[in-house]
């Protein structure tokens, strides 16, 4: 069962194996131009909001070892699937845009990392994502999030998966404002529960979500290795 994991959240988190709209059409990979061109227009944006810029947020995410956890980078084009993440109910948005990896409001940058347990006894496995916003929209973010899970407690189907319920968990103590959520994946007719941790410090929206199929209530990542990358931000 732990074998299968990395697998399972890989079609949680990009939604690549579970499209169902028949489209096998694929992006071209950005040349180095390209790619330099995006980051050159995100750090002018980033200056223009107050939000931190791309090669900041790099700096600032955990890469490698620490608190129990390995921090693994992920390629932006192994992530960009979630952008098509679209509920089939408008009030459940910003839940479905963070089951794909990303903010529901546009972000400057992200940073994507797996999280792999250090230890065998450690049955959790999730991911982690760092979003840059000016600290408006970052508030903005974390108000309709919130409003979400209220809206939508019965789930929401996406790109052929089905999410449900929604259960809002009691608010953790991080950061500026912090919210925590568990919803149930169906993948393949086996539920897959999933504790999602959103933070907001400044302008960036930290989202960690762990999945823990042996002891799903201990699916959530420890708060100690969020207050480690929480640390890395001020």
């Amino acid at each position: 069962m732990v074998a299968v994991l990395p697998a399972l959240l890989a079609i949680s988190a990009c939604s690549g194996d579970g499209d169902s709209s028949g489209s096998g059409d694929k992006k071209a990979a950005p040349t180095g131009k390209s790619t330099s061109s995006a980051e050159a227009k995100a750090s002018a944006e980033a200056k223009r909001i107050g939000a931190m810029d791309p090669q900041a947020l790099k700096k600032a995410t955990i890469s490698g070892k620490s608190k129990g956890f390995e921090f693994k980078r992920v390629a932006k084009a192994e992530v960009e699937a979630g952008r098509a993440m679209r509920a089939d109910k408008t009030e459940c948005q910003p839940i479905a845009s963070l089951a794909g990896g990303y903010t529901h409001i546009e972000a400057v940058s992200t940073e994507h990392r797996t999280l792999d347990p250090s230890s065998a006894k450690n049955a959790t496995v999730g991911s982690m994502w760092l979003a840059s916003h000016s600290e408006k929209n970052a508030k903005r973010v974390m108000s309709e999030l919130r409003t979400s899970l209220k809206k939508c407690p019965d789930g929401f189907k996406t790109l052929g998966l089905t999410y449900k319920p929604v259960k809002q968990l009691k608010d953790p103590e991080l950061g500026d404002e912090a919210l925590s959520y568990r919803i149930t994946n169906v993948v393949e007719k086996q539920s897959v529960p999933m504790t999602y941790t959103v933070v907001r410090e400044g302008g960036v929206v930290v989202t960690f979500y762990g999945v823990n199929m042996l002891t799903p209530k201990n699916s959530a990542i420890p708060e100690s290795t969020i207050e480690e990358q929480l640390k890395q931000l001020k």
